[in-house]
């Protein structure tokens, strides 16, 4: 059996697959991925297009230059894709992936817009986990969670 990499948007509408695993995992810091992600720099990895298929939905797309698009999910806005509008090769968004821990990033792209305190990051003081610190916000969230599990289901919501 082929091992296939899934991953999807926050609320289920859009699922897709590679039949290949991913590969080149990065983060980009240009400024068109800052504000296409809404954060510090975009975590990406990808495959050769014809390994991926979306196996749910449809994914919309930007086109964030003449050469590039973005895709994402038109219901709740999850950014999903990137790609170059002739290339042969699609990057997904890692935290999108159902299993993102697979895929560390290996180098770093667009440093020319990195945040100047950005890889100081990882040296910040970690809060106490929210169950740790508001317990009931915490269960209050876990009981009305909408968000799509980690994995495919046959039908969304279910």
């Amino acid at each position: 059996m082929t091992q296939t990499f899934t991953g999807g948007c926050q609320c289920g509408a859009v699922r897709y697959r590679f039949d290949q695993k991913p590969d080149g995992a990065h983060i980009c810091h240009c400024r068109m991925c800052q504000k296409a992600f809404g954060s510090f720099y975009a975590p990406l990895v990808g495959g050769p297009l014809n390994s991926f298929a979306v196996t749910r939905g449809e994914i919309a797309i930007f086109h964030s230059s003449d050469q590039a698009e973005r895709g994402f999910c038109r219901q709740c806005g999850t950014p999903l894709t990137f790609g170059y509008r002739d290339g042969d090769h699609i990057s997904v968004s890692i935290g999108s992936l159902d299993q993102p821990e697979a895929f560390p990033p290996v180098d770093q792209h667009g440093v020319e817009s990195r945040l100047s305190w950005v890889n100081a990051m990882g040296h910040r003081p970690d809060r106490p986990s929210t169950e740790a610190e508001q317990p009931d916000t915490a269960a209050f969230i876990a009981s009305t969670n909408h968000q799509h599990p980690d994995h495919d289901t046959d039908r969304w919501p279910e």
